[in-house]
């Protein structure tokens, strides 16, 4: 239009231009005479990470790439696709209809994560939700093709959306009878460019504490096996990575998660070249915010933990979002926190725009830096796993790979290295759970493969027992610390006791055994147990019968004191008490207040 104004120029003119070594002089002023490597910090992928950056890194990098542009959808950069659990024996018609009421309130499309397939009614969901103009994701344990046949019986000539299925990646049993199944479920979905049927599955490592070089190197591992094992007369390698898109976790750094989804596309245009395939091939992306960082303890925090995830998660160009509600640890599903999940992204695109930008990293100094390094570092160890044979011969490595650096992660945050807001720093101390704790920790599906777990289990399992009502009934708990990360929460206890002692008490941990923790209202005491002696202590407790196959040992076992007692004696744990401290004062000192 004529009277349309026209957009001024961006240039800052009245600024003057500062030069790198301007800006290192300030840097070196600021400090005082203070070294300005000093400010350099070393990051759990085992690079540095400098101070400052300027134009000339990005002169430093072999290549400066294009930014990523790619046309909207729907009219928006990403989908809000919130993400629904099925349980087993359940038809889901609940369910679905959420999702449709979601879908009328802001999201654009669902995920549907299904313990048993066979019994999801795909009538109903196509009813409700039309499959051939609805995205719609499905997660499986097994049977793709089945499933893929059944939701085409519905009369639906085309899908939209995406099949979760990764039998590398999950370890599930007959790798060769699972990629035959895979190879049919390619074949039934050619000819829908809108459905992606082939998972690499991310989100595994990064919901256990891989480093984002680990996450990009093992997803791209994955993607070799498939590119590679699949492929038929019938079935080319181009149609095998068409079918292909990824899952990835999101978690709290932001900077750095931005960059891992930059490195990731990235690279997956080196692995296309090195198969033959042209890089255009899109590998669409699908972010979920991340279960390994959220906490059970001023569970409010995951809302602030999830909204940097989101962005993270948009700015770094994800095709598709799912946020997790703050409480899903711990509460089932509810309008109230899935609204405010739903709402999340809704108001990223609505209200802060960040829908009207494409690839805003494009051009940073420090990001485009970042990005480059993450690529070249998850490229090496890519090519490690490859060297060993790929997966899954390598399986051995990744998963070595992936608990190495888990412990480490759970060692930084014992130590207060890593801050985690409202469990090891800034705690609530007068918090009250509007859940039962006990209950909790004796769950199947309460999740302990968190970076938070060890320091939250202490709280959880003896809050109860400060209560003045326990303390009348002289109750007494043992807590199942695990077998690895324990030996956190050991050096922290041993961390209470006279310096002369503590060398012999860290050295006379039995290997191979298990640290539980003894608490009653007078003393904390912890001790070791084989799994077999474990195993056999809690069938004691709870009068189960040794030929019992079904019994699986609780993380908490609670019991009158002087039974307790009585059980720890039989069978003979080795233990180590904290003298002249109550049982509330050892915990309070190992939770950092």
């Amino acid at each position: 239009m004529p009277d349309t104004p026209r957009p001024a120029s961006v240039s800052f003119s009245e600024f003057e231009p500062i030069s790198t070594a301007a800006w290192q002089a300030r840097i070196a002023r600021d400090l005082k005479g203070a070294d300005p490597a000093t400010l350099r910090w070393q990051t759990p992928d085992g690079f540095t990470v400098e101070p400052f950056y300027h134009r000339e890194a990005l002169a430093a990098l072999p290549e400066v790439p294009a930014p990523l542009l790619r046309p909207d959808t729907n009219g928006n950069t990403w989908r809000n696709v919130p993400t629904y659990s099925v349980p087993a024996g359940e038809r889901g018609h609940a369910t679905i209809q959420k999702a449709a009421e979601a879908l009328a309130r802001g999201a654009d499309g669902a995920h549907f994560v299904l313990a048993d397939a066979t019994t999801f009614d795909v009538e109903f969901l196509h009813a409700h939700l039309p499959l051939d103009t609805t995205y719609i994701g499905y997660s499986l344990t097994g049977a793709p093709t089945a499933f893929v046949q059944r939701l085409l019986d519905t009369g639906t000539i085309t899908l939209r959306g995406f099949l979760e299925f990764d039998p590398i990646t999950n370890h599930l049993p007959n790798l060769k009878s699972q990629l035959h199944e895979l190879r049919e479920t390619l074949t039934l979905t050619q000819g829908m460019p809108e459905f992606r049927a082939l998972t690499l599955q991310a989100a595994f490592y990064g919901n256990r504490g891989a480093t984002v070089t680990q996450q990009v190197a093992f997803a791209l591992a994955t993607a070799a096996a498939y590119l590679s094992e699949l492929p038929t007369e019938t079935l080319t390698t181009a149609q095998v990575a068409a079918a292909m898109w990824v899952h990835v976790a999101i978690n709290p750094n932001y900077f750095f998660e931005i960059a891992k989804l930059r490195a990731l596309r990235r690279l997956w245009a080196t692995l296309l070249h090195a198969y033959g395939l042209p890089s255009e091939v899109a590998l669409p992306l699908f972010a979920e915010t991340s279960s390994w960082s959220q906490t059970t303890l001023d569970a409010h925090t995951n809302l602030l933990r999830v909204t940097t995830e989101a962005m993270s998660a948009v700015l770094g160009g994800v095709d598709a979002l799912s946020i997790r509600p703050f409480d899903c640890l711990f509460h089932d599903p509810n309008e109230f926190s899935n609204r405010l999940a739903r709402n999340l992204s809704v108001l990223l695109r609505e209200e802060v725009g960040l829908g009207q930008v494409q690839d805003v990293a494009a051009g940073s100094y420090y990001l485009e830096t970042l990005t480059d390094t993450l690529a070249q570092e998850a490229w090496t160890l890519f090519q490690r796993i490859e060297a060993e044979g790929g997966l899954p011969t390598a399986i051995g490595t990744v998963m070595q790979e992936l608990h190495t650096t888990a412990q480490a992660q759970f060692r930084r945050i014992a130590t207060g290295e890593q801050v985690v807001v409202g469990t090891n720093k800034f705690q609530n101390t007068r918090e009250h759970f509007d859940f039962n704790p006990k209950k909790l920790l004796r769950s199947r599906e309460f999740d302990s493969t968190r970076a938070t777990y060890p320091s939250e289990v202490l709280r959880l399992a003896t809050s109860l027992h400060f209560e003045r009502r326990e303390k009348k009934k002289k109750r007494a708990a043992v807590v199942l610390l695990g077998s690895h990360t324990n030996q956190l929460i050991q050096e922290s206890f041993l961390r209470l006791m006279p310096k002369q002692e503590q060398s012999a008490l860290h050295d006379s941990h039995p290997v191979g055994t298990l640290s539980v923790l003894f608490s009653s209202t007078e003393e904390a005491i912890l001790m070791y147990a084989t799994p077999e002696q474990f195993g056999r202590f809690a069938r004691y407790i709870y009068r189960i019968a040794e030929d019992d196959s079904t019994f699986v040992p609780p993380v908490l076992i609670t019991a009158d004191l002087a039974t307790m007692q009585e059980a720890v004696r039989v069978f003979g744990f080795q233990e180590f008490t904290v003298q002249g401290y109550t049982t509330e004062e050892v915990l309070a000192r190992l939770q950092g207040k």
